[in-house]
């Protein structure tokens, strides 16, 4: 549509959404809800469309003060001033977002097309703003003069960097390319993520006859019962996917060509070469990516997005990744031989293929291990594994958790928390477990409130959520979580933990507003709680009987605890360094997705049994979710909490009060108000290394 058009219909909308439309619209009216929480019960998809336009407008009012103030630019009429713009607009983006990716439907991602370049042009209006980057700058220049404490050096750091960062020095003809490129690329990020959803909704693996579900346990053929059943299907087993439904069949199912039949589908998912196909939309992307890089003055994506990382260059990044892919590649071929030997024992000829490595790695953990993970699975009762992860934070920071039917929540799968400390009100924290058609795969943190003080001075607390795609109940069954379900549960509980204890002054430096290879620390250091014997005591209860999880199951799984690391993580690497070779081109004229992803692949000797966690067309995280050139940044994380969490075993005593209050006062707290590298050393004392990362996996 010609631009002119797109804002005269702005204008038109913004008139005609005042009015009573105001009245009945909560975007505009007080919530008189628990600790402000949305009043979901009343937000309609509707009701985003008047509040984007409204906020954007009120954002655009706050700029319009800030850059028409006669008086000279100071830390007070210009930085904080900034800061504290766009409140309506970011209460109505973060509800809007957390809907759009756990709770969907047509109308929504119709709003998401039609708002998203709108809102481009309206973050564009601002960063590329001339007269308001004079005042930042002058600021930035001065700031000797201002007495500011450390946050608001940091804060004004970080703001300039921003605006630079986002085109600020540029031409005026270089900043309407610029406007041009942010503004296609958030269509295409939009219609990615909506093709992807459609994909991975789109294939079902229907089964009519009992005997194809040869091999599968009692409990994953109910799950896939109720599946059906839920889909109007009653008498039938329906496998999905989404990852819940699917590993469990590639696990046991005997019928190989069914395995082969659910993978396919999972591994080509936007690779179809239909109307929800992802390649082109890759390619432009990263085309794109390319061109806006080079027009800030970087050599390639990549440069870009780790200039501002604890790594820095992506030749460190590959340093790190080679390390352990040259590790772990030796371990992934030994497990494929181990597999290759079984199938001809078995009597088979074939080969092994990525299908098949789920299959033979069960059959071969029992063999070695005596371990089926069905047996662990009745002990990790869904609701237990919760009050575990509660159990854990409450012994290291205080903190408690008591269930609230009466905040309202976005849909019925939906359970609401209030999060105290000595009686006092930290936070709300939400938790939604299940996958649904209206929900994206995967399991991530978010908030539909940060944590802040208001330009006044006034603690504003955080309204937290997690989400995941665990395993719901079934017809005979309440919720019974696989071990990574569990760990999932653990490890998004630490991004929570991470908005819940920030205590930060300015909202855009708080909780998880550090970088990409600093935000997985607290995390992935809360997954080593999962397996420690005084937590499993707390929650691995089986759910008829509530006998504990016996001591030999434990010791299975801890003996198993390094069996088939050489796949996992190989299948991670394989993504991480397909992200940083599509972010380091420096020439994408002549991008071919699969043949790009094949040549990628050769190069570092990915063996044929295993394929990257994420192929290009479903790799959302690099795509659609903030990730590009960062991927690694889980690894990266691991390298801290593996060293993290031996300050807590190094002292005897996995609750230690004192390294938990320091965890906490020298990194959760702090949100982005620090250097991450000089936060890790004031709680560790020393940088960390490979090393721990290595040990931890048994690559070493």
């Amino acid at each position: 549509m010609n631009r002119l058009l797109i804002y005269l219909s702005v204008i038109f909308m913004l008139l005609s959404s005042c009015g009573n439309s105001k009245k009945e619209n909560p975007f505009f009216t007080e919530w008189d809800t628990p600790y402000g929480v949305a009043p979901f019960d009343q937000i309609k998809p509707e009701h985003f469309k008047p509040a984007f336009l409204a906020g954007m407008e009120e954002h655009k009012r706050e700029i319009d003060a800030i850059i028409n103030n006669s008086d000279e630019p100071t830390f007070e009429n210009t930085i904080k001033a900034y800061e504290y713009s766009g409140a309506m607009l970011s209460n109505v983006s973060r509800i809007f977002g957390a809907l759009n990716s756990a709770n969907t439907n047509d109308e929504i991602q119709r709003i998401n097309v039609e708002m998203s370049p709108l809102r481009s042009k309206h973050s564009d209006d601002i960063a590329l703003n001339a007269v308001l980057f004079d005042r930042v700058k002058s600021v930035y220049e001065n700031q000797d003069q201002f007495n500011l404490n450390a946050e608001e050096k940091m804060l004004l750091d970080e703001m300039y960097k921003d605006f630079v960062r986002s085109g600020a020095n540029l031409s005026d003809a270089d900043k309407e390319k610029l406007r041009a490129i942010n503004e296609e690329l958030s269509l295409l990020s939009v219609k990615f993520g909506q093709n992807l959803l459609a994909e991975t909704n789109g294939f079902k693996l229907v089964i009519e006859d009992e005997t194809d579900l040869s091999g599968l346990p009692q409990s994953v053929r109910d799950q896939a019962a109720a599946m059906a059943v839920s889909l109007e299907m009653p008498g039938k087993w329906v496998f999905t996917i989404q990852v819940p439904s699917m590993t469990p069949f590639l696990t046991y199912s005997d019928r190989r060509d069914l395995r082969e039949k659910l993978y396919t589908a999972y591994i080509m998912k936007g690779d179809n070469d239909n109307e929800y196909d992802n390649k082109a939309i890759i390619a432009r992307m990263a085309s794109l990516r390319l061109q806006r890089s080079n027009l800030l003055g970087y050599d390639t994506y990549a440069d870009y997005a780790l200039e501002r990382t604890m790594a820095k260059t992506p030749d460190k990044v590959m340093d790190f990744l080679r390390q352990i892919w040259d590790a772990a590649i030796v371990v992934a071929k030994g497990e494929a031989n181990d597999q290759q030997e079984m199938v001809f024992r078995d009597g088979d000829n074939f080969k092994l293929e990525p299908w098949d490595w789920w299959y033979y790695t069960e059959r071969i953990k029992r063999e070695k291990y005596d371990l089926d993970e069905e047996l662990v699975r009745p002990y990790l009762m869904k609701d237990n594994v919760i009050n575990g992860m509660f159990y854990v934070a409450n012994r290291l920071y205080d903190l408690d958790f008591t269930e609230r039917t009466d905040i309202p929540k976005y849909h019925e799968d939906v359970t609401t928390y209030e999060v105290t400390r000595e009686g006092k009100h930290i936070g709300v924290l939400f938790i939604d477990p299940y996958p649904r058609e209206s929900k994206r795969g995967g399991a991530w943190c978010g908030a539909f409130r940060g944590q802040r003080r208001d330009i006044d001075g006034n603690m504003v607390t955080p309204v937290v959520y997690i989400v995941t795609n665990s395993t719901p109940p079934s017809a005979n069954a309440p919720a019974l979580l696989s071990l990574d379900d569990a760990e999932t549960f653990f490890h998004e509980f630490g991004h929570a933990l991470h908005q819940l204890l920030s205590n930060s002054t300015f909202p855009s430096l708080c909780g998880t507003s550090v970088p990409r290879d600093f935000v997985e620390l607290p995390s992935q250091v809360m997954e080593h709680w999962v397996l420690e014997p005084e937590v499993l005591s707390v929650y691995a209860k089986h759910y008829q009987t509530g006998e504990v999880i016996p001591a030999e199951i434990v010791e299975k799984i801890n003996n198993a605890g390094k069996f088939n690391t050489g796949f996992t993580t190989v299948e991670f690497l394989a993504a991480a360094l397909l992200d940083m070779e599509f972010h380091m081109l420096t020439d994408t004229a002549t991008l071919d997705i699969r043949k790009f992803e094949k040549a990628a692949m050769d190069k570092y000797g990915l063996i044929p049994e295993i394929t990257p966690r994420y192929r290009s067309t479903y790799f959302n995280h690099i795509w659609a979710s903030g990730y590009a050139a960062g991927y690694y940044s889980y690894y990266w994380s691991e390298m801290l909490d593996a060293d993290a969490f031996k300050a807590f075993k190094e002292t005897g005593d996995i609750f230690n009060k004192e390294v938990a209050s320091k965890f906490e006062s020298e990194i959760l707290s702090k949100g982005g108000t620090r250097d991450p590298r000089e936060m890790y050393i004031n709680f560790r004392g020393t940088e960390p290394t490979i090393d721990a990362l290595l040990e931890n996996r048994g690559l070493k």
